[in-house]
């Protein structure tokens, strides 16, 4: 189990299931951890941080297993190990010790996991340590009391230090709490959403973090009553659309940042479980969870020593953050805060229970998006504004701007600049002047989320404005592109990226049916003809499987002046006809969208 040398057999239907899950995973890294040791590495490649932090970050993520299987009584033979790594690491006369932190140092991340440990087990912890030990751990964590770090879900770290000082009857700062809380309340969206910091994204962060941590501190600090009922009732609300996220096959929409975290895109029930949050019924998110988990059984995302790599679906570093070392994937456990609850727990009680009945799409205006719920094809379609990341991470275009990410085709990232197979055209329209370098949507000027579609307005050069629209409709999403430019351009427009196949094309469109599934773009521009052809890029460019993939897509070359550029997109797991394409007309103020042979029909005013 969780291991490419082990039968994938685990059911993951049960308690004991999911408990023999995470100690198969804890016991991989029980045997690169040597005895009588504070840290212990998981490979050779490196974060912008050093070896040492990287092999402290390591043990420390281990912990959102170890803690939860401790507080839900587990016997737990790795435990020792870990308590005894706690009190070296913690000890500045030791040869051992992790060292004082600096501003924005890494470490000051790993502590949440601490603070977490006191919060759910306070005397079982405490009472692992002498008086001297304590006072060690209590100086070492307190470092992050007044630290300087990133405006972000960081300030969560030093809250839930503060919480496990409190759970456990060590000294804590209240006002430390409330000034972290008061700061992160100024990047709140409404209806349950934050961003990840002034102008930040919103990604899995908000839900594997902001509600995460925030439903922990609700459930464990139920004194703090109105900030405990404030947290509960987001979460509540961001719930409602969380749950569109997961497709009936249990997979996720892999979007943004930090996705070699993997599981923990569904920390956040976990959490919602944990905190008996009244969202949804016990079953239904038991069945989110577990449905997660057996998807990712079926990946090869574990080495031949049942070490989780780097990377989404399989080993990719070309995809991972200059903050991710061998590690970092360890997050994932944060997933695994059920077991904290006992067996006879209503969450552990429960029939597992599919999705409820959802709405063909939802909008979300705070996070930009639209994700479609397809009944039929059982994956979900994200439609984006094009939010941007200011840091600027590895491959953040791909991860934050593309048209449309897919739970079950995720998305590629770009191998090169030059050339347009390195591009990274699924679920873009890119342009370049002449020289074969292209760009796409980037920083957008204006985005506005309606109902029925979101419009950006983005600039590749200062003197080409585009307007876009995308809509969803029915398996479709609808793309127009209004164009003005000062220059001629070379453009290509891709759906989504499928394993290698040899394409076809029908008419104005190109369909590439893989082993995967099928991806299909299909022209509607109202003046320019398009010619439909299809992309193969380079291996390890697709975050979903290893392969080359393939890209259906439309090219053409604008001249200066006002183009309009306009296609309809399909994906499906299932090998389908080009049929029903749906049917567009645009004039100088109204887009109407018809399908034909059916009463569907949209229309919106530009």
């Amino acid at each position: 189990m969780w291991s490419a040398t082990e039968e994938k057999s685990n059911p993951l239907s049960s308690r004991e299931d999911v408990t023999r899950a995470v100690n198969a995973i804890l016991g991989a890294l029980d045997k690169q951890f040597p005895a009588g040791q504070a840290r212990f590495s998981l490979g050779d490649t490196c974060a912008h941080y050093s070896v040492d932090i990287a092999c402290m970050e390591g043990l420390s993520r281990a912990l959102w297993g170890l803690f939860p299987l401790m507080a839900g009584g587990a016997e737990v033979p790795f435990a020792d190990k870990y308590i005894q790594a706690i009190r070296l690491g913690t000890d500045p006369q030791s040869p051992h010790y992790w060292g004082d932190t600096g501003p924005y140092d890494q470490r000051l991340v790993e502590m949440a996991a601490y603070g977490m440990g006191l919060a759910l087990l306070p005397r079982q912890l405490t009472a692992a340590f002498s008086p001297s030990e304590q006072k060690n751990l209590h100086r070492w964590l307190n470092q992050i009391t007044d630290a300087q770090m990133p405006d972000s879900n960081w300030n969560y770290f030093a809250i839930l230090v503060q919480l496990g000082f409190k759970r456990a009857g060590l000294p804590f700062d209240q006002a430390a709490i409330d000034r972290r809380f008061a700061l992160m309340e100024a990047y709140y969206l409404g209806d349950g959403w934050y961003s990840d910091g002034p102008g930040r994204p919103q990604d899995y962060y908000i839900s594997m973090a902001f509600h995460f941590y925030g439903l922990l501190y609700a459930t464990l600090n139920p004194e703090d009553a109105t900030r405990a009922a404030t947290l509960r009732e987001r979460a509540r609300r961001f719930a409602e659309d969380f749950i569109f996220m997961s497709a009936a096959d249990g997979a996720s929409v892999p979007f943004g940042r930090s996705l070699t975290y993997r599981f923990a895109m569904v920390a956040f029930w976990s959490a919602v479980a944990f905190a008996e949050l009244d969202v949804l019924t016990p079953g239904i998110i038991k069945g989110v969870i577990l449905r997660h988990l057996r998807w990712w059984q079926q990946q090869p995302i574990f080495d031949r020593d049942g070490i989780l790599t780097l990377g989404f679906a399989y080993p990719n570093l070309a995809m991972c953050e200059d903050y991710n070392s061998p590690g970092s994937p360890y997050w994932a456990l944060k997933v695994f805060l059920i077991l904290a609850l006992p067996e006879n727990h209503p969450f552990w009680l429960a029939e597992e229970q599919p999705l409820p009945r959802l709405a063909e799409t939802r909008a979300i205006p705070h996070a930009g998006q639209i994700l479609q719920h397809s009944e039929h094809s059982g994956l979900v379609t994200m439609l984006t504004s094009g939010q941007l990341e200011l840091n600027n991470y590895v491959n953040t275009e791909a991860k934050y701007t593309k048209f449309a990410y897919s739970s079950r085709f995720g998305f590629t990232i770009e191998r090169g600049r030059f050339g347009i197979k390195h591009a990274a055209c699924d679920s873009m329209l890119l342009l370049a002047d002449g020289d074969a370098y292209f760009r796409g949507r980037r920083d957008c000027d204006e985005v506005r989320v309606d109902e029925s579609f979101i419009f950006s307005r983005w600039s590749p050069w200062h003197d080409v404005a585009i307007e876009t629209w995308l809509v969803p409709f029915g398996e479709w999403h609808i793309r127009l592109h209004r164009i003005h430019s000062a220059r001629v351009l070379q453009t290509v427009e891709g759906g989504f990226a499928v394993m290698k196949a040899e394409h076809q094309v029908h008419g104005r469109g190109c369909v590439v049916a893989a082993s995967n599934g099928s991806s299909m773009i299909v022209d509607l521009s109202p003046v320019i003809s398009r010619s439909p052809d299809s992309i193969i890029t380079p291996p390890n460019s697709s975050i979903m499987f290893a392969e080359c993939a393939a890209i259906p897509v439309l090219s053409t070359e604008i001249t200066a002046g006002e183009s309009w550029l306009c296609c309809a997109v399909s994906a499906s797991g299932q090998h389908k006809a080009c049929t029903a394409i749906p049917r567009l007309h645009i004039d100088a103020h109204q887009v109407v969208i018809r399908e034909p042979e059916s009463a569907r029909l949209l229309s919106f005013s530009l």
